[in-house]
């Protein structure tokens, strides 16, 4: 059996920290140093020597040897405080396994659910939310030691019962939201239909009309590919004159 003296394992224990510069999932901003050593840039990162540095904000990954920055433009960045609507993946005895459109699952407990207080039996959280419903919630807690935590006690926040659901880019919602939800408003009085807007990127769209439904969902693509745009509230408006108002 080949053994090892303290020095080659306080040698390797030295490389191993000093490999490994970032947590897996935690932000990293262009041109921090992620990680050292013998280890393959893959996507969004450079080597520069053994030094492997970011090229721009994202969330940290490595697979085997392979080092890699998820682009945080294309996937949602949980903060406490924000509305999502998440999907469930998992019932559990204390709460559901939510998918919030994150690299993070999020944790919805039966107690902020507005159920009963104690901890009902898996039977009665499954009758209560199954997996694959859809879920509209806040996210209450945080940070780098546990997965987000939900909160679905609110008004106007819980189990969503119907609707079509729109999935956007998360950083174009506030363009889609607009000035003091100018845009989201102009959508919802000219089509006459619920609209329900998480962080997350994700929409839900509820409406009478199947057309009406269908310029909805097409004017929210138009504005998540426009988003950087001038005019583009005219041209929205331009849109609805035409396909709803028949002008």
């Amino acid at each position: 059996m080949r053994t090892f003296g303290k020095n080659s394992i306080k040698s390797a224990f030295e490389w191993i920290l000093l490999t490994i510069l970032a947590q897996k999932k935690q932000l990293v901003i262009p041109g921090e140093l992620v990680a050292k050593g013998e280890y393959d840039p893959d996507l969004n990162v450079y080597k520069d020597g053994e030094n492997i540095y970011s090229t721009m904000i994202g969330l940290f990954e490595y697979q085997g040897s392979r080092i890699s920055v998820v682009p945080l433009k294309h996937c949602y960045f949980p903060f406490v405080d924000d509305i999502i609507i998440g999907r469930i993946t998992d019932v559990g005895m204390s709460g559901w396994s939510v998918d919030i459109n994150s690299p993070y699952s999020a944790m919805l407990p039966v107690t902020e659910f507005g159920a009963r207080q104690n901890y009902p039996r898996k039977r009665e959280t499954t009758q209560s939310l199954r997996v694959g419903d859809l879920v509209k919630a806040k996210i209450i807690a945080f940070d780098r030691s546990r997965d987000p935590l939900l909160s679905a006690r609110d008004r106007e926040l819980g189990k969503i019962t119907g609707g079509r659901m729109i999935k956007i880019t998360p950083s174009k919602i506030p363009r889609l939201i607009g000035k003091e939800g100018s845009m989201i408003n102009l959508l919802k009085k000219e089509s006459a239909c619920s609209l329900s807007v998480g962080q997350n990127g994700i929409v839900l769209v509820t409406c009478n009309s199947p057309k009406n439904e269908e310029v909805v969902v097409e004017l929210i693509k138009m504005i998540e590919h426009e988003a950087h745009t001038q005019g583009l509230t005219d041209r929205v408006s331009e849109v609805i004159n035409r396909k709803l108002r028949g002008v």
